[in-house]
């Protein structure tokens, strides 16, 4: 990554459903707008819990929540991406949150998010399971309760801890987001008017 060019930072969570839209589709949108991206994980609870909220907006306002179910499959079906609606939402994504953080610079973690991504919006699993997280990462030719125990280390919890309160502080209220020079853009669909703007910087 050059630290001189303006990155796209991509602020997702696990349990939300707009960012595995953004997820499946950030590196091939980028890699054709030659730009660079960061993946960065952080927690929608503690953000929604400043905001008086004690779930998602999707199950606190139904209708909301029905529009979204139904925008997900036509999305879905337009990029391409493996969808089935979960029996449970949200899923607790902390686990997979950290095991990301803790890897975030291993070549095989952006294969690994994809996938968690896929296990839950697609296949109807509980990324929160351990073994279901040890298959994946054994698939992926990793040592799994190595993984495991480290992404459990009370410093990697500080350091997810850490970029949630950073994206509080950036005003990040929901996710995806995406970041370009501290200036934010909130949802799925604002992907492509982030990168124009880091174009322009």
């Amino acid at each position: 990554m050059n630290p001189s060019k303006p990155i796209l930072s991509f602020w997702f969570e696990f349990s939300s459903t707009y960012s595995y839209l953004s997820a499946g589709r950030i590196r091939s949108v980028c890699e054709r707008e030659g730009i660079e991206f960061e993946w960065k994980p952080f927690l929608l609870g503690p953000i929604f819990k400043e905001q008086g909220m004690s779930d998602s907006p999707f199950n606190l306002f139904p209708t909301k929540g029905r529009y979204m179910w139904k925008d997900m499959e036509r999305k879905t079906k337009k990029y391409g991406l493996p969808f089935r609606k979960p029996d449970i939402f949200p899923r607790n994504g902390l686990k997979a949150a950290r095991i990301t953080t803790a890897f975030l610079d291993q070549p095989w973690i952006e294969e690994f998010i994809l996938e968690i991504y896929k296990l839950e919006f697609s296949q109807n699993v509980d990324i929160s399971d351990k073994i279901a997280l040890s298959n994946l990462l054994n698939s992926l030719g990793q040592n799994a309760e190595e993984i495991l125990l480290l992404s459990e280390s009370a410093e990697n919890k500080e350091l997810l801890r850490k970029n949630t309160e950073e994206a509080s502080i950036l005003g990040i209220f929901g996710a995806p987001s995406f970041i370009v020079n501290r200036e934010l853009f909130w949802g799925d669909d604002r992907l492509e008017d982030a990168i124009e703007f880091l174009k322009r910087t």
